[in-house]
Order: structure tokens, then C-alpha cells, then sequence
């Protein structure tokens, strides 16, 4: 069956580091002026996997020069520029002096830099980034409105994403061991990355940036934690490996519990359905054209093995509510509406990135697969019930 793209975007990932300063071989130095930055204070921050930390400040001049010195990195690392709530990232590697350029209007589209070639990339993978931001939030707002339909969201999006991915896979795969590699592979819109670490074609391209991170800085905290994301998708893929649902966290580190109202506005949760059974967790629309047969799909093996103890719990983003009150009120299944729809905060946790998207949760309540072809799903949901 064809699956349907529907993503969020965010602005996520960091940059790259720099090693030595003129002066001073420890340190690197970012400097420049900003346009109309008199008085503002600007601040550089070291961006890690998980937050960004504050380095140094400083309150601009009257013709807008500023000057950053900082210890460098030993491994290559990301940093930022903030101005008010505009960020420039950039690398550093191995330069030792960075020049950065702006103004207060347009401070992080505007910019030039000097000095690091990753930087440069980097800047044009962000405007890339942003520009793909822009065509999302208004495919969502168009969706919400009913202006367009579940399928021409996704359709649009669909091209909107791989428009990004075929001028962001060449910066992965000229030089996978750069910093503008690890910054394209991250990017990020409304909390979802543009490339999937499950899908089998972004797969590769995890792999190549992980392999080749872990060649040159295996020690390095940002390469242990690609080369985990990696490894541990491609053994979801595969089937090998479970990760843990904790029932008891409302949000734990990879999935996180639910509970919405079904048809009958009662509440659901997901890990009361999960208790000694094997679970569905099915994302979809029923606005979409071919949701009708993915359902029928369901239908069969479900009917299959209920009695052993298999549950779907079907989550609608339906936007359109009595639609999807019409489509669900005869479906056998535990049926629900996040009335969030695209906006969803629990499509970013299960970074969900099209429909329909399914995942399996044994009976211990533990992420056994991520389902990848609906056509295998009985035989996906037959190994968790032996």
C-alpha cells in the first residue's frame, strides 16, 4: 500500500566546533558585526544533543562589533549566535577564527560568515531548513482549515521533504565526516526529523555519518549518540530488539503513554489496553482515500488473532471530528481522535512522519517494531503472540 507522508517541523539540531586561535592554540574566537546592534546583547552558546549551554555574553557596540573567545573544542562541535530569539549556528573544527555578519532585522537569514567552509554550509542547510518550515506550517494551516484534504497535506509534504532531502544527502555523502554532514542529518521541522533513522533509504545515510564519526572521534558524546540512534533503528527494522514502554511515565526518553476519548467520549489509555496483550499502536486519517482498505488490512488480522490477545489502539488526525466519528463508530477496535491532529504533540514524541504508521508493543509493554509494510503485519503481530 502507499504511505503518506504527513511531517512537522521544528528547528532542531547544533554545529560544528574550532580548534585554535592565532594567539592562543586552546581557544577559538567568533567575531563581526551586527547592523544596527547598538546596546543589544548577544549571546554565544555551545549547542549538545539534548540542550543548549550558555558560554558568554556580550552587549554590542555602537557600531555593532562584537568578539567571542572560548575554549575549544578536542573533538568538532556546535555553537550558536543568539540575538533575542534568532540563532546562527555554526561549526568549529579546525579554524581558528570565524567572522559573522548581520543585522537585528533578518539576523539569522542574512548573515555571511567567513572563515569556515562548514559554517558556510551550514548556513545554507539552514535556509534550506527554514524554507521547508515555512511549506509545512502553511500545509498545516491549510489542512486545519479543511482547505486542502488529508491527501493533498501529504502529498504536498511528501514533495516538500524529499525537495529538502535531495540537496541535504549531498552534504551527507560528499563528506560524511563533516559537521555539515551531522547538522543536515538532524534538522528537524516542528520537532520531527527530515530524515527518518526508520525508514531503509534514510537508514544508509545514519549509517554512513555514524561510521565515520565513530572512525575519528569514537570517544566524542554527540558520536555515541548517533551511533546508538543508528544502530538501535536498524535493529527495530530488523525485528531484533525491543525497547522498554514504561506504563507508569507519562513520557519516557523513546514512547511515551496515551489516553484520548474513543467514539463514545470515554477515555482510553494505552498502557491499560497493553496490560498482557500485544498491541497495534496504528496512526492514521480516515479522511485519507486509501484508509478504507488500510482498515480492511487491519480488519482481517485482527479478527485473526483477537482472541489470543491482539488489541489495536487506532489513533485518528482527523481534523474534520464528525467525519471521523461516522468512519469509526463500526470498527471493532479501540478507535480515538487526537484532537491536535498535525500539531500533535504525540506524533513528535513517536516521531511520526506519515500515515499510516504503526508500532507493536509485546505483552511485557516493551517497542518491538516499528512497522514498516502493512502487508507483513501478521506476521509481525503472530511472532509477539508465541
Amino acid at each position: 500500500m502507499k504511505r503518506n507522508f504527513i511531517i512537522q517541523f521544528v528547528f532542531l539540531i547544533p554545529i560544528v566546533g574550532i580548534f585554535i586561535s592565532c594567539s592562543d592554540k586552546n581557544r577559538f574566537t567568533v567575531k563581526g558585526m551586527i547592523k544596527d546592534g547598538n546596546e543589544k546583547v548577544l549571546y554565544l552558546e555551545n549547542v549538545t544533543t539534548s540542550k543548549a549551554i550558555l558560554l558568554d555574553s556580550v552587549k554590542l557596540s555602537k557600531n555593532g562589533l562584537y568578539k567571542f573567545k572560548h575554549e575549544r573544542p578536542t573533538v568538532p562541535d556546535f555553537y550558536r549566535l543568539r540575538l533575542n530569539n534568532q540563532l546562527i549556528n555554526f561549526a568549529v573544527d579546525s579554524t581558528e577564527i570565524i567572522t559573522i555578519n548581520s543585522d537585528t532585522l533578518r539576523f539569522a537569514q542574512d548573515y555571511t560568515v567567513e572563515g569556515s567552509s562548514e559554517s558556510e554550509y551550514i548556513k545554507t542547510l539552514t535556509l534550506l531548513q527554514l524554507k521547508t518550515s515555512e511549506t509545512f506550517n502553511q500545509l498545516q494551516k491549510d489542512y486545519r482549515s479543511q482547505t486542502i484534504t488529508a491527501d493533498e497535506y501529504s502529498e504536498k509534504a511528501n514533495a516538500c521533504i524529499k525537495e529538502y532531502k535531495k540537496e541535504a544527502t549531498n552534504f551527507i555523502y560528499d563528506n560524511p565526516a563533516s559537521t555539515s554532514a551531522y547538522f543536515a542529518l538532524f534538522q528537524q521541522v516542528n520537532g520531527l526529523l527530515l530524515f527518518d533513522p526508520y525508514d531503509k533509504s534514510d537508514s544508509k545515510a545514519y549509517g554512513a555519518v555514524a561510521n565515520n564519526w565513530n572512525q575519528r572521534y569514537p570517544e566524542a558524546p554527540r558520536t555515541k549518540h548517533l551511533v546508538n540512534l543508528f544502530t538501535t533503528a536498524l535493529a527495530i527494522m530488523r525485528g531484533e530488539q525491543a525497547r522498554n514502554f514504561d506504563a507508569n511515565m507519562v513520557d519516557s526518553k523513546d514512547y511515551f503513554d496515551v489516553s484520548l476519548l474513543s467514539v463514545d467520549n470515554k477515555a482510553y489509555r494505552l498502557s491499560e489496553i497493553g496490560k498482557d496483550n500485544v498491541v497495534l499502536v496504528d496512526f492514521t486519517a480516515y479522511e485519507m482515500n486509501e484508509s478504507p482498505l488500510h482498515n480492511q488490512q487491519l480488519a482481517k488480522v485482527y479478527e485473526k488473532y483477537r482472541a489470543q490477545g491482539f488489541r489495536i489502539y487506532q489513533i485518528s488526525l482527523d481534523t474534520d471530528e464528525h467525519f471521523w466519528k461516522n468512519a469509526a463508530v463500526n470498527l471493532p477496535w479501540i478507535c480515538v481522535i487526537d484532537p491536535q491532529s498535525v500539531d500533535s504533540d504525540i506524533i513528535k514524541k513517536y516521531n511520526v512522519r506519515e500515515l499510516p504508521t504503526g508500532f507493536i508493543l509485546n505483552r511485557k509493554g516493551e517497542f518491538v517494531k516499528r512497522v514498516e509494510n502493512y502487508a507483513e503485519l501478521e506476521s509481525d503481530i503472530l511472532s509477539c503472540l508465541k
